[in-house]
Formats: structure tokens, C-alpha cells, sequence
């Protein structure tokens, strides 16, 4: 490429496809970078899964309710938004987190002597414990599911009763099919770099803590006052006419100078020139998106990716309608144990004005993979069902003060057994399509730091592409 052809590629700004929490935040650094950038979200909203909302003095959040801050550079994110002083962080006596167990919560061990005295866990599971580190590690390259890695390195009874709500929480996913290499990559390390995953625990420790990280169990978590939807309402307000809502992407054209996007709006159909394309969007939503470029390749393969419905149900009772206190973060509920909903958030013991004086509020879900077939019913049957199993777990007696539901047919990327080949052709594409760029949740992980972090490290990559384009020479 020329230098004016370089130069002319410079003055295209970058195109970010989606303005959930990764797209918005890659695009707020790179606008802090001078670079241009335009944002199109095919909705009249952002923050993508990220939806807050208070009423009646209840504030409820439908997707994620915390960021783990697991990072240094998430909390430089709030800062640079200017969000430092709208920061929430827990209250300090909600850290207890619970596993049904015999149709009752019981708290998770908090040290090594309470997970001997626990009732969570019988003998035969804390030996398996004792036993771990003596296992022999696997050193083949086979994939291996969550399931099979537990059975593997513990027993069936901490499946059962441990990972399985884990999984649920996270994922609202399956252990037998999630990938233990990909959706939980840190625990396939330890194994392969300690040959232990409490070795690795002990001595990892050391490793994180020179790379400034913190690992996911024990990262602090963080709200807003007035919920998440604060930190995408605000990098949008900073970003400015830079955000382009109802514009939705319907075709890529790689051309000699970048890119062209083609864009559909209530007004009609336009095409606009870019530098470059960040993919930020659902992968659903990416593999509807012609695109055309040298050698015939396709986002179509995104839509193999399997997203499982959840409903959110959010309920607000008086507090003497609830017997238990609902100190803690909240509870996960294995499988075995029978019950309809998933798991349920503490939301007002998490943080303050999460609830009216007198009152709490519980955040539970419905669905996932392992009743799919329940997310999608009607509202007041979930309020129902979620009301039963309530009354059960946590003692709670008469109707419900306060209500809402949201329903996501398509929730979480499950990254089951081989999902390393969709990295692997997101990877060649952006390899063979110079100015192509994938991430998000259905790339770097789908908790809420982990999309973070993908939009910072994606706007790292882009502006070492825009300082110097392929076909560049000095």
C-alpha cells in the first residue's frame, strides 16, 4: 500500500459491530486513542446483555449483577468513564455463598478447616480432596468435559453436588458437554502446569499476583448505584454521535482501502467505508452478516455456536415473609436436588438500595440446559414456580410485593466439547482478512470482566493495525 493509501485507510474510522459492553468499551479506548470510530447497535439500546432497572424502589438487573474485578485495568475502566465515585462495592457481610444440599442451603467452606467440618460434603468426597494432588495428570492433548475432568481428579459426588451448580451458575450449561480446555481453561492449566489443582492453587498464586490478576473466586465484585446498566449508558454519553442505534449490519465488503459496511436503518440501507471491523455482537446475530471477501469465507459458522434460553425472574418480598436472613451472595442448586430454578442472587444483601426498607429482593433463573423448555413460559408461572421452590429453600411465605421477568431465548455461549475450532477459523479469518477483528463473550469468555478485558485487548490489536497496516513499508 502506498503511503497515501495508508494515509486515506487513516482517515476511515473503525467500524464496531455491536454495542454490547465489549464493543463499547474497545470503541471508548480507541476514541482516547484518536482513532475514529462509529458504533452500530441493531437495537434501540446498549449494553447488551447488561439491563438495570428500579422501580418502586427495587432495583432489578436481568443479566449480570456484578463485575469481578479480576483485573487491574477494569478498575482503570471505571476510572477513565469517570464512574469512580458511582462505584458500589459489596456489603462486607454478604460474603457467604450457598449449595443446596438435602433441599437446603448450606454455605460453601471458607478455609481449609471448614471444608472438614462442612455437611456440604461427605467423607468420601473431602478424602478425594486429600487424595487430589497424588492423581496422576493427564498429558494428552484429548479434549475433556467438566464432567469427565471431576470424576477424573475428585469423584462423582463433587460433581454432583458442587460443579454442577457451579456450572449452572455460570454457564446455566451442562457439565458433560462444557469443554473443561475452553470454558474453564484455568483449571486445565493448573493440571498440565502443577499436575495438581491444588498444587497449582498453592504455587499459581505466586503467578497471578506478578501479572497483577486476581482469580475469579477470589476477585472482588462491584456495582453502580443504580446498577449495571450504568457503565454502558456512560460510555455511550462519552462516545457521543460516535454511537448509531437501530443500525444494523447486514454486509461486509473487503475492498483496496478497507472495509465497506453495509447498514440498515429505519430510513433505509447505506454503505459506509472503514479502516477496520470489530465483530462485538452476539455470534447469533454475526452470522446473519454477508460477507464478502477473498476466498469465500463466511460467518455462518458463528451460528453453530449454541446459546441456551434463561428467564430472569426477579421477586421482592416483605422481609418477614422470608425466613432465611439472605446474608451471603446467594445460592446454587445442583441437579440432583429437584428444584426449577437454577440458582438465586441476594440482590439487596449484595448492595445497598437493591430493595425499599423492609423488604428484599431475589434474583433467580430459570432454564439454561438443563430445562431449556421452562424459560420460555409465561411470566406468572415462572413467578409461580420460582415461588414454590423459594418457600422450600429460603422460607418464604405469601405473594411477592414486587415482580419482573425477562426472558433471553439465546443467553450464554456454551463452549462444549470442540469449541476450539470456532476460535481456531475466527483466528485464520482475521489472519487472511487484514482489518477483521473478532471478539466478546463468544471468544474470551462470558463473564462481565471477561468481556471487558476483551474490548480492551481488541482495541490494543486494532491500534497496532491502524499505526501500521499490512502492505505498509516505511
Amino acid at each position: 500500500m502506498s503511503t497515501e493509501g495508508v494515509n486515506r485507510q487513516r482517515q476511515l474510522p473503525v467500524a464496531v459491530v455491536g454495542g454490547g459492553i465489549t464493543g463499547l468499551t474497545a470503541a471508548f479506548e480507541l476514541q482516547r486513542a484518536g482513532i475514529p470510530v462509529v458504533v452500530y447497535e441493531a437495537s434501540d439500546r446498549v449494553g447488551g446483555a447488561i439491563r438495570s432497572l428500579r422501580e418502586n424502589g427495587f432495583l432489578a438487573e436481568f443479566g449480570p449483577n456484578t463485575i469481578l474485578e479480576t483485573s487491574p485495568r477494569i478498575t482503570q475502566l471505571v476510572r477513565d468513564a469517570g464512574l469512580g465515585a458511582r462505584r458500589l462495592d459489596p456489603d462486607p457481610r454478604a460474603k457467604a455463598r450457598y449449595v443446596v444440599r438435602g433441599r437446603q442451603p448450606v454455605a460453601l467452606p471458607s478455609s481449609p478447616l471448614g471444608f472438614f467440618t462442612t455437611r456440604l460434603f461427605t467423607w468420601r468426597a473431602k478424602w478425594a480432596v486429600l487424595r487430589e494432588p497424588f492423581v496422576p495428570a493427564r498429558r494428552d492433548e484429548r479434549e475433556e468435559s467438566i464432567a469427565d475432568f471431576v470424576r477424573r481428579r475428585l469423584n462423582q459426588e463433587f460433581l454432583d453436588h458442587a460443579i454442577d451448580a457451579l456450572v449452572a451458575g455460570i454457564y446455566a450449561g451442562d457439565p458433560e458437554r462444557l469443554s473443561v480446555q475452553q470454558a474453564f481453561p484455568k483449571l486445565a492449566a493448573l493440571e498440565r502446569e502443577y499436575g495438581s489443582l491444588i498444587r497449582g492453587q498453592i504455587f499459581g498464586a505466586r503467578a497471578r499476583k506478578r501479572r497483577g490478576e486476581i482469580s475469579k473466586d477470589r476477585a472482588p465484585k462491584f456495582s453502580f448505584d443504580e446498577g449495571l446498566q450504568v457503565l454502558p449508558e456512560t460510555l455511550r454519553q462519552r462516545l457521543g454521535e460516535a454511537v448509531k442505534l437501530q443500525a444494523e449490519v447486514t454486509k461486509l465488503r473487503r475492498t483496496g482501502r478497507g472495509w465497506e459496511v453495509t447498514v440498515r436503518t429505519p430510513q433505509g440501507e447505506t454503505t459506509h467505508e472503514h479502516s477496520a471491523v470489530l465483530l462485538a455482537a452476539p455470534a447469533f446475530k454475526l452470522a446473519e452478516i454477508e460477507l464478502e471477501a477473498p476466498g469465500g469465507d463466511s460467518l455462518k459458522f458463528l451460528g453453530e455456536i449454541r446459546y441456551p434460553p434463561v428467564a430472569s425472574v426477579v421477586l421482592g418480598f416483605r422481609r418477614e415473609d422470608v425466613a432465611h436472613p439472605c446474608q451471603g451472595f446467594g445460592m446454587l442448586i445442583p441437579r440432583v436436588e429437584g428444584f426449577h430454578i437454577l440458582g438465586t442472587i441476594f440482590s439487596s444483601s449484595l448492595f445497598p438500595n437493591r430493595a425499599p426498607a423492609g423488604h428484599v429482593t431475589l434474583t433467580s433463573y430459570i432454564g439454561g440446559e438443563r430445562q431449556p423448555e421452562l424459560a420460555g413460559r409465561p411470566a406468572e408461572e415462572l413467578y409461580e414456580l420460582t415461588c414454590r421452590d423459594l418457600a422450600v429453600l429460603l422460607g418464604v411465605r405469601g405473594r411477592p410485593v414486587f415482580t419482573h421477568h425477562f426472558y433471553w431465548p439465546r443467553a450464554i455461549p456454551q463452549y462444549n466439547l470442540g469449541y476450539g475450532r470456532y476460535r481456531a477459523e475466527m483466528s485464520r479469518q482475521e489472519q487472511s482478512h487484514p482489518g477483521l477483528f473478532f471478539a466478546g463473550h463468544y471468544r474470551d469468555g462470558i463473564s462481565l470482566g471477561d468481556s471487558i478485558l476483551s474490548g480492551l485487548n481488541v482495541a490494543g490489536r486494532i491500534r497496532k493495525f491502524w499505526d501500521e497496516p499490512p502492505g505498509h513499508s516505511a
